[in-house]
């Protein structure tokens, strides 16, 4: 995959990114699991802004397989080589190579990986259909993502499998298919039906803190408090953490849940002028929708890399010039894209 087709650099509001993914989501040309699902949709958008890829190569690239993102070979080669790296695969039916150069340490032999397929065989792998039908395929894909692990993690920000990798049926691309049809028969009278299946809702358990967010997301009134929720999801809860959805009572992601609470709920009004230390800033907004999406992003982002948030103020200060709340999303986007970019 060549880095121009993953190559993006984010411009859009979040409001913006919201109606483009409910548009999106009506187009019956996307991966199944993202038709009539602007969430999803959004879910990879969001991704692929992680990733700095465009939103389509996101949607096309990215799977969610119980709960867990994955992507094609195709995209990891690309992350890699976007990345700076040098990556080279070769291979036929029989076994296939890869090797990472990096840029950092190009002297360095690189990191090797061989794919055989007595190694798929002892994996229990060469018995599926698509290893039967596309070897070289399989093998070169498996390759490509070991040593893409190996070699450089801090690329592929979570995407450490493909769909193959987690138990999906693909085809020769990678892309999950849906599951085979399965041979019906008759069931005998006294005889338990094995299709039959338990309602999910009773063997369900949902995540605790995640539950608890939902109940709190349930009740919030506007987009700022739900903003603060989704960066408190992401600071403290499991990405995959599933809950029993108080709007359907059904299982659902806990993240899904908070995108779609957040787009049902209205934007906020600008306010006046506000004070900041003792200087009138004009044009300041109390943070709206994009606003506090931006801070939240910002937030979690530090979080995650283990700064404090008094530090985070203030790094954010010393490198915008005003606080978090006086200044524009833009900036806040563009202070977060470098803080990704280092």
């Amino acid at each position: 995959m060549s880095t121009d087709l993953v190559r993006h650099q984010p411009t859009a509001s979040l409001p913006d990114m919201v109606r483009y993914a409910e548009h999106l989501a009506e187009a019956n040309l996307l991966p199944r699991q993202y038709q009539q699902r602007p969430a999803n949709v959004l879910y990879a958008m969001e991704y692929g802004r992680t990733l700095g890829i465009t939103p389509l190569a996101a949607i096309t690239g990215i799977h969610v397989i119980e709960g867990k993102p994955s992507a094609s070979a195709a995209l990891i080669s690309g992350l890699v080589r976007q990345a700076g790296h040098k990556l080279r695969v070769r291979g036929d039916d029989k076994q296939a190579w890869a090797q990472i150069i990096r840029s950092d340490d190009p002297d360095y032999d690189g990191y090797q990986v061989t794919w055989t397929i007595d190694r798929a065989k002892q994996a229990g792998l060469a018995g599926k259909d698509v290893w039967k039908k596309y070897p070289a395929a399989m093998l070169k894909a498996r390759a490509i993502t070991e040593v893409a692990r190996d070699a450089c993690e801090e690329v592929l920000f979570g995407l450490h499998y493909t769909p193959e990798e987690l138990g999906a049926n693909v085809d020769e691309d990678g892309v999950p298919m849906s599951a085979p049809v399965q041979q019906l028969r008759s069931v005998q009278q006294g005889e338990p039906d094995p299709w039959e299946t338990s309602d999910p809702k009773a063997s369900f358990t949902p995540h605790p803190e995640g539950q608890a967010l939902a109940k709190r997301a349930a009740a919030a009134q506007d987009r700022f408090i739900m903003s603060a929720l989704i960066d408190e999801a992401k600071r403290y809860v499991p990405a995959d953490a599933r809950i029993l959805a108080p709007d359907t009572s059904e299982p659902d992601a806990l993240r899904e849940y908070l995108m779609r609470r957040w787009a049902e709920l209205p934007k906020q009004e600008k306010a006046e002028p506000e004070v900041v230390e003792g200087i009138v800033v004009e044009d300041v907004e109390l943070p709206t929708d994009e606003h506090a999406a931006a801070v939240a992003a910002y937030y979690a982002f530090t979080a995650e890399h283990g700064i404090k948030h008094a530090d985070a103020d203030e790094q954010a200060h010393a490198a915008l010039g005003a606080p978090l709340d006086a200044v524009a999303p833009k900036a806040i986007w563009d202070l977060l894209s470098q803080l990704q970019a280092a």
